[in-house]
């Protein structure tokens, strides 16, 4: 693989591996790491004077990855925030009321219940404190877009982040943390006040943007139109109702809701041809530059600066500079060098879903798409057209398939159809679009903009909604493993390593990878078909219990759980990551016996049966009982309470088994419970 070779692509692999170190807790401190960059220097320097020796070659190739790794460790360690002493992460209490002063950084897409800002803490009950968190506002009439750079004072309740409280789930409490967001304040709008408002580039930026919304709100496009080119042309997905972005999503196209490299081109296009009149002097080439870099970035600001944007804007402002250079820029140490800085500037990009699906699709369209590109040339122009379109949309769907399916658990089999509907309207609505967007900077658009550019987007949604509604070439839940992820793209690298040059190694690595993949998968096919285990689910207000023998899942629930099945995430998600299938449906029982455990479920009835002792006693719905005459009569060897008690009860319950010396587990606090 010619990326390979580049000392660029080595650098930055370790450096990789570095931030990767830092994350899974390999956190030495300062003076370790200056031993390591101290010792790497060193001996880069020394190696002038052995560079004519055998094996120098490799010594400094070692040496390189040693600096590469202690700068991954170095770069995540100073922007981690929890390391200084006034970030709020270190105050202990939870759930309890303070007084922040903050600014906001960010708004987000709201919630039924809460209107939710991305701010940064200044102090905390009047003490000087510092980090990023997530402010929720219970919505309400008062409810108003508080403008971004808003120095706020609020009265709220502190919560820190917690795990899932059931298996399988996704971790928003990791996610949030790669963001450098630890807890959520969540208040009303009595307790807030608007302080001042702070004119720093960002909010201004932010504030800008919501000015042109506005102003294109103001031009009566139909809603939905104009959420989607909002998305589209600004990055701002909070106004896209739930039904439109499912469907983009079943048709995987989701991606054109989400500023990337085919809007910043378009957008470094666009701004060619209007600097085009300019005549190429040395002078006017400086000034050209300049234009289209300011340019490119005063849009990734305005589009919000998500990881997509940074990596696209970042490669083409590249792009600009070998332009102006007049040399081929290496599109390879564009990506390399843009991946260096991006990381450098925010490593916690490095965990963010949409940088590594959009670093893995660009990387594979550049080396994979011109291979399959080679197995047919047409020479008629549409065609041609046609099969462009489809290679690039393969070449990205195989690199990004493995991860998507990991991640989201299902996989659009129409892609193909989408793509070769959508991508060239896409165009269209680009060029108009981002003219609307320029008249919205100065005041509202014409009728004569609005009506084809609403019209086209229709047309666009049209297609989107008719290929999503081919439910069953939607692929869903998907079980797909961290190793099964590994090895599948082995295959797929070394499946493209055989095309790139089919001579016998390049056949015995596919082979082998595919060997691989293979004994993943029937790896785990034995370990779905060789477990046993019952879980308590931590569920609001009501109960649900699976008991799992080999990949057959019987559920016990009431009611509510029973006629909600469909819609049961948490079911699904765990049958889905287990490789399992629900065969049976029962009511809850009183008694369960269990890999040789006896198992007692007391309810509200709080009927108790007498000649039964049991190992494990599950309290649900509140039940009414003398819990310290019971345990002192049987002594179970653990207590669990699931999350339909009242906390009353909970903190009643918690005191007497700890007086009795019995274990006592709240899936409200310790999430679900495996026997």
């Amino acid at each position: 693989m010619k990326i390979l070779q580049f000392t660029l692509a080595r650098v930055s692999l370790f450096f990789i591996l570095g931030l990767l170190l830092y994350q899974k807790g390999f956190q030495p401190n300062g003076f370790v790491v200056f031993i390591f960059l101290f010792v790497g220097l060193v001996g880069l320097v020394t190696m002038h004077r052995y560079a004519n020796k055998r094996n120098a070659f490799k010594s400094f190739g070692w040496l390189v990855a040693l600096l590469s790794v202690a700068l991954g460790l170095s770069t995540a360690a100073f922007h981690q925030d929890t390391r200084s002493r006034l970030h709020y992460s270190h105050l202990t209490e939870d759930q309890v009321p303070y007084h922040f002063q903050l600014t906001l950084h960010e708004k987000l897409k709201s919630t039924k219940k809460n209107q939710r800002y991305v701010a940064i803490i200044k102090s905390i009950n009047h003490r000087k404190s510092l980090g990023k968190i997530l402010l929720n506002i219970r919505h309400s009439s008062q409810n108003t877009n508080i403008p971004i750079g808003s120095h706020l004072a609020v009265d709220g309740l502190l919560y820190h982040n917690k795990a899932p409280f059931n298996p399988n789930q996704f971790d928003y409490s990791g996610y949030l943390e790669n963001q450098q967001i630890y807890a959520q304040i969540y208040t009303l709008w009595p307790k807030l006040k608007i302080i001042t408002t702070e004119n720093t580039i960002w909010s201004k930026f932010s504030n800008f943007r919501t000015k042109i919304i506005d102003n294109l709100k103001k031009s009566n496009f139909n809603e939905t139109e104009l959420a989607v080119m909002i998305a589209l042309l600004l990055g701002q997905q909070q106004d896209i109702d739930p039904e439109t972005l499912q469907e983009y999503q079943l048709a995987g196209a989701v991606h054109i809701l989400s500023v990337s490299g085919l809007h910043v081109g378009f957008i470094m296009l666009f701004i060619n041809f209007l600097l085009k009149p300019i005549p190429n002097t040395s002078r006017n080439s400086y000034i050209k530059l300049l234009i289209i870099v300011v340019a490119l970035w005063s849009y990734g600001v305005l589009a919000g600066l998500a990881p997509s944007v940074v990596r696209s804007v970042t490669m083409f402002s590249f792009v600009a500079v070998g332009q102006h250079l007049r040399r081929s820029v290496n599109v390879y140490h564009s990506l390399l060098v843009s991946v260096l800085l991006i990381l450098l500037w925010k490593p916690s990009f490095l965990f963010d879903v949409g940088f590594q699906l959009s670093y893995l699709a660009l990387f594979f369209i550049l080396w994979l798409q011109p291979l399959i590109a080679d197995f047919w040339q047409p020479k008629n122009k549409i065609t041609r057209y046609i099969w462009d379109i489809l290679t690039v949309s393969l070449a990205a769907q195989l690199g990004t398939l493995p991860l998507s399916i990991y991640y989201f658990h299902q996989f659009p089999g129409l892609f193909f159809v989408t793509n070769v509907l959508v991508l060239p309207l896409l165009g269209i609505i680009m060029v108009v679009g981002l003219v609307a967007v320029i008249i919205g900077c100065f005041g509202t658009v014409p009728k004569f903009v609005i009506v084809p550019l609403t019209m086209m987007i229709a047309i666009q949604n049209k297609c989107i909604g008719w290929v999503a509604s081919w439910d069953a070439l939607v692929f869903k839940n998907i079980g797909f493993t961290a190793a099964m992820l590994w090895t599948s793209y082995l295959v797929i690298i070394a499946l493209g390593l055989w095309l790139q040059k089919p001579i016998y190694k390049k056949v015995v690595l596919a082979m082998v990878s595919v060997l691989l993949l293979q004994i993943v998968c029937l790896h785990n096919k034995w370990q779905s078909t060789n477990t046993q285990e019952m879980i308590v689910y931590h569920q609001k207000k009501s109960t649900m219990i699976t008991e799992r023998k080999n990949n057959k899942v019987i559920l016990f629930g009431n009611d509510s759980i029973q006629n909600t099945i469909a819609k049961n995430q948490i079911l699904q998600s765990y049958l889905t990551a287990n490789f399992a299938k629900l065969t049976q449906r029962e009511n809850l029982q009183n008694l369960y016996y269990f890999n040789t455990k006896k198992i007692l479920l007391i309810d509200s009835s709080a009927a108790v049966p007498l000649n039964i002792k049991p190992d494990i006693v599950i309290l649900v719905n509140s039940p009414k009982i003398n819990l310290e005459r019971y345990l002192s009569a049987y002594t179970p060897k653990q207590i669990v309470a699931d999350g339909s008690n009242y906390k009353s009860y909970i903190r009643l319950w918690k005191a007497t088994c700890h007086k009795a010396k019995i274990p006592f587990h709240i899936t409200n606090e310790k999430g679900f419970y495996k026997i």
